[in-house]
């Protein structure tokens, strides 16, 4: 492994984060602040590594990230193996964060989908679930965002093609600063 050339590709990811998204993380960090303010929760999907961001988020919400304070609602799609297994068995499992948003989406709530592709069937299903429904939709994405980036409402896409470790890192430099963000805001 050369240290150096990975150090240089962190920082890169960094500096994109920092000065290519730092503006539509503000925004969507209010947006999410609002939503979560007025009652609404924010649920994530994702496969994978992914699947350990989406869990990631949901637990800096409903705990704390930097500062004592109340829970906010966040909710994991996948973590619940009972109802993952049983759609996937009983039907198949590009359905099983659909039918998650179908039953528990209500108005007000967001659907965060990560996906280093942008080509998760499942996460695009469920996309496509929460956009009939009226929820705000938003994805983290890499290379050139795949399919969700045209399906969602905010997209934000970490823009290396063939290093996934990267991807996965600038999503979770976005979910830092949307969590420290909206501590701040409804502080």
């Amino acid at each position: 492994m050369n240290w150096v050339q990975l150090a240089e590709e962190y920082r890169a990811v960094g500096q994109f984060v920092l000065n290519d998204l730092r503006e539509p993380i503000l925004a969507l960090s209010e947006e999410l602040a609002g939503r979560l303010k007025s009652g609404g929760k924010i649920m994530a999907c994702g496969n994978g590594g992914s699947a350990a961001d989406a869990q990631h988020f949901a637990a800096e919400l409903i705990n704390r990230f930097f500062k004592e304070r109340r829970p906010y609602a966040g909710l994991a799609l996948s973590t619940d193996t009972s109802v993952l297994t049983c759609i996937g068995n009983d039907y198949s499992y590009d359905l099983v964060f659909e039918k998650q948003v179908r039953a528990l989406g209500r108005p007000g709530d967001v659907l965060l989908g990560i996906s280093t592709s942008g080509n998760s069937e499942n996460v695009c299903r469920a996309v496509t679930a929460a956009r009939e429904m009226g929820l705000l939709t938003v994805a983290l994405l890499g290379g050139k965002g795949g399919k969700l980036a045209g399906m969602v409402d905010r997209s934000f896409c970490i823009s290396c093609t063939s290093c996934t470790p990267r991807i996965q890192e600038g999503h979770q430099l976005i979910v830092h600063a949307l969590c420290e963000r909206i501590e701040e805001i409804l502080q």
